[in-house]
């Protein structure tokens, strides 16, 4: 799976920021709570439109990206 079957980016949706796809949730905004200690699970508390599915999905996607620049 390809990042844009997870994240849309379109002018006309909050100014082209990358969002969950059929959300208007950036992603950034997922990363923002992480880093903030929050969990997952308060994340999509906050986030009923994104799924469980997608979130794991794009950390997965996150993870694979950032190993291949590692190598």
């Amino acid at each position: 799976m390809n990042s844009n079957d997870l994240i849309t980016v379109d002018p006309e949706i909050l100014g082209g920021a990358p969002v969950f796809k059929g959300t208007r949730v950036p992603v950034k905004t997922l990363f923002e709570y992480l880093e903030n200690d929050y969990s997952v699970e308060e994340f999509l508390e906050c986030f009923p439109s994104v799924s469980h599915d997608l979130v794991r999905q794009v950390l997965e996607s996150r993870t694979r990206s950032a190993i291949t620049r590692l190598d």
